[in-house]
């Protein structure tokens, strides 16, 4: 979902601590800077619920090619020579109360979907939470102006 992408932190960060409060009429739209900076992910509307893509890479290319980094550890090998940029990391996720959505969130670090929740917590933050069994963790994303 997000250590290369900061997809892996979301899944293996410590246990959750208290969230953050939600802002109101929060809109989960437009394009966020994920924790670690390495990574921006454009969310929008999409079937009743949110999407989001990566859109833009700190280090976009692969240094053992030199190519543009693609979606190598995943298990279906069709699917793991798409380009990560464009790569939708969560689609359809569905309204799971004010200003959260929750639904699958994927990881290229290891080409797996897990359950994730997505919060807006303020104009400017967005809570990214995902769970593997029993562990959960997160990590709060920064909105990028235009």
């Amino acid at each position: 979902m997000f250590s290369r992408f900061a997809v892996s932190t979301v899944l293996l960060a410590a246990l959750l601590g208290a969230t953050t409060a939600h802002a109101q009429s929060a809109d989960a739209s437009g394009t966020w800077l994920t924790q670690a900076g390495d990574a921006r992910v454009k969310i929008s509307k999409c079937g009743g619920g949110i999407c989001g893509v990566i859109v833009w890479l700190r280090e976009p290319y692969d240094t053992a090619t030199g190519q543009p980094a693609t979606d190598s550890k995943n298990p279906n090998p069709a699917l793991a020579r798409r380009p990560i940029i464009g790569l939708p990391l969560f689609s359809a996720m569905q309204p799971a109360g004010p200003n959260k959505w929750s639904g699958q969130i994927y990881n290229a670090d290891d080409g797996s979907n897990y359950a994730s929740s997505i919060t807006v917590s303020g104009a400017e933050s967005l809570r990214v939470e995902g769970c593997v069994g029993a562990l959960c963790g997160g990590e709060t994303w920064s909105r990028v102006s235009h």
